[in-house]
């Protein structure tokens, strides 16, 4: 089993500005790429908490960093992310954080999917392959791509792919999807979406095709809304100087940052990042995930 290569990870680093004593939270832990550089600049009186629902990926990033005796992992949403790390704490951090005082040096979180997740089709995250239109992030949780794709009407369909894909042909393919239920793997899915849009530019069909599963993995994990709450209560639970980042894919998630981080501007945040910091183009050539990703990074008053 590999994980993807962690994207932006000197500047992830650099931007939480670890203290070999502090307490810090890798909110979507992963394959644990980000959480073992974390680890590694921590010393004895440090602790990291990792976040993950995948079970493949938790079992994996526990593995990898079983060496490490002030690593700990919590399998849940990171959209429960207060009450699920509290657990974790010693009585006295516990019930001062239930207080309402903040805990944590530092919070990271790198959104979207893993190339991992992406390789095994039986997940339906990819394109490529075949797989059921699954794409739960927790298979053990919620409706799947297949219920939606199979029950929703088809305004609700063309309102999905149009907010949360950026779809221009979301109408024509609602239509079609519809017209052709119940579609129930990913290929299947593919290949309808393909016949309605323009024969003479294949990039463009595949583009569609891509938006289209975007749109689909956002709604049946509900990352959009998970992440708005998730972010609010990271903030709440940075001690003064303890530092948020967040590393994102996708328009809709790169606007939910900066408008959360703008609300706390000032009031509770200083923002560290005027505009979102990017890969440089050597990261993109070794590790294409990067390409998409920009980082935004805040500090704790």
């Amino acid at each position: 089993m590999d994980y993807h290569k962690p994207v932006l990870l000197e500047l992830a680093i650099n931007m939480l500005g670890i203290r070999p004593d502090g307490t810090y939270i890798d909110a979507t832990l992963g394959g644990g790429g980000h959480s073992e550089a974390i680890l590694a600049k921590l010393g004895n009186s440090g602790k990291l908490i990792g976040i993950e629902q995948d079970d493949e990926a938790i079992a994996f990033a526990i593995k990898r960093l079983s060496k490490y005796s002030t690593f700990n992992a919590i399998k849940s949403n990171f959209a429960d992310i207060h009450s699920q790390i509290s657990n974790l704490l010693p009585a006295s951090l516990r019930e001062a954080l239930q207080a309402g005082n903040s805990q944590f040096d530092g919070i990271l979180f790198d959104l979207g999917v893993s190339s991992h997740q992406f390789d095994e089709a039986s997940r339906g995250f990819s394109i490529q392959g075949e797989g059921l239109l699954d794409m739960r992030m927790d298979q053990t949780q919620g409706k799947t791509a297949a219920d939606i794709i199979n029950t929703y009407q088809e305004k609700e369909l063309v309102e999905l792919f149009r907010n949360y894909g950026n779809e221009p042909f979301s109408g024509r393919i609602a239509r079609v999807i519809v017209e052709n239920r119940p579609i129930n793997t990913t290929s299947q899915l593919s290949q309808v979406i393909q016949k309605i849009v323009p024969k003479k530019d294949p990039r463009r069909r595949l583009d569609s095709v891509v938006r289209v599963f975007q749109a689909l993995r956002i709604a049946v994990n509900n990352e959009l809304e998970n992440l708005e709450k998730a972010l609010n209560d990271a903030i709440s639970m940075l001690k003064p100087g303890g530092r948020i980042v967040v590393i994102s894919y996708h328009s809709g998630e790169d606007r939910i940052v900066k408008n959360i981080f703008r609300e706390h501007n000032k009031k509770d945040l200083v923002i560290l990042t005027k505009k979102p910091l990017m890969a440089t183009d050597e990261e993109i050539r070794s590790n294409p995930r990067a390409r998409s990703a920009k980082l935004r990074a805040a500090e704790k008053i």
